[in-house]
């Protein structure tokens, strides 16, 4: 079987996943891509890698390359996904997928029109305490599902410029994500309200002004609904990724600190009995032996190289090798992914929407039915 010829775009957080190509069984890490031809080749040396382009549109040229894996600016992904995919190559993409819904139906439809495979690259739903969550309800041990919780929770100060003002929903993946995730569910419709004031100078950027977005989520033939929250300026938290599932049997919190243990919840016990801190177990027994290292280290490994998403997120819960495993396999077995093209446009339609709908004063707004499995487009 031939191995697939894989693109990474952006080298920053980007570089993370370089490694992880370069041993996946099924992958050839091809070429890399970087405005920054020092940078570009900074990495390429580092690494090894010959094929090397400072312009995108020359490396989609390319007819060697099969996928491209695009880490860019948030402001860059659907612009980057839309030419990837009119050129004929797979891709898989950092999120959020979009920053407008018509962006979003132009990458759904654009996948369904060409039958290449769409990848949005969300790290919560393969974080190892995601898949223990998840593990558990697929072994029926909640028990009926009652509700779901989730929370993103950041301070963006000092990021990049179109970071500064960002309404927290536009950025929701890493909340919508678990909480769809985990029965593979659609949104259906939303109601967000907005809380709290931003510092003047960061609300001419976007003409907002919320320090922190709440939205109710209502799931699409289901009795279950969630909610999210997320802040991005002006909040006192530490970095916060969170999920709570609530069942009849079982519930399971995400722990509010950073590297303290689960915390589930057992129904019909005593009262003091009923919660118990869990240490949340690797899931690498799920990949490759060749990259199973990857769910507990990375390529930043010195205190002097540690990326964001490491000093920030805890490297993301150890999720990147099982992202490149998802898409490669996907290719491999020709399969859709999760999630794949109209599933990444429901999660990260979620966000825009909600935002739009804090601004009706909490009006509900229904997801487009081109993000349904029902929908059109």
């Amino acid at each position: 079987m031939s191995k697939i010829n894989v693109a990474i775009i952006g080298l920053g957080f980007g570089a993370e996943f370089i490694p992880i190509y370069q041993r996946h069984p099924n992958a050839n890490m091809y070429a890399i891509c970087q405005r920054n031809k020092e940078s570009l080749d900074k990495v390429g040396d580092a690494f090894g890698i010959e094929k090397r382009y400072t312009d995108y549109d020359e490396l989609l040229k390319d007819p060697d390359v099969h996928a491209v894996h695009i880490n860019t600016p948030i402001p860059d992904h659907a612009t980057q996904s839309i030419k990837a995919l009119k050129a004929g190559k797979h891709v898989a993409c950092t999120v959020p997928m979009a920053t407008t819904v018509e962006e979003c139906k132009q990458i759904v439809a654009l996948v369904k029109e060409t039958g290449l495979t769409y990848m949005m690259m969300e790290t919560v739903v393969y974080a190892r305490e995601f898949l223990f969550m998840k593990d558990m309800y697929d072994k029926g041990e909640l028990g009926k599902l009652q509700f779901l919780k989730a929370s993103h929770q950041q301070e963006m100060d000092g990021w990049p410029n179109y970071w500064p003002g960002l309404p927290p929903m536009y950025y929701a993946t890493h909340c919508v994500g678990p909480v769809l995730g985990l029965t593979r569910a659609e949104a259906e419709y939303v109601s967000c309200f907005g809380s709290g004031t931003i510092r003047e100078e960061l609300h001419k950027h976007y003409n907002s002004p919320y320090a922190v977005e709440s939205t109710h989520i209502k799931f699409k033939d289901s009795d279950i609904s969630a909610y999210i929250y997320r802040s991005l300026f002006d909040v006192a938290r530490q970095y916060r990724e969170s999920f709570e599932v609530y069942g009849s049997k079982k519930s399971v919190e995400w722990p509010l600190i950073e590297g303290e243990p689960l915390v589930v919840h057992t129904a019909k016990k005593p009262e003091p009995e009923i919660p118990e801190k869990v240490e949340c177990p690797d899931f690498a027994h799920l990949l490759p032996k060749e990259i199973q290292r990857f769910t507990t280290g990375g390529v930043y490994d010195t205190d002097e190289h540690q990326h964001l998403s490491f000093t920030q997120g805890a490297g993301h819960g150890g999720s990147h090798p099982h992202l490149v495993h998802e898409f490669i396999s996907a290719l491999v077995d020709k399969r859709e992914p999760f999630p794949n093209a109209r599933q990444s446009a429901n999660i990260t339609c979620v966000g825009i929407l909600a935002h739009e709908s804090a601004k009706k004063g909490g009006e509900i707004v229904r997801l487009p039915e081109f993000t349904l499995t029902s929908g059109k487009g």
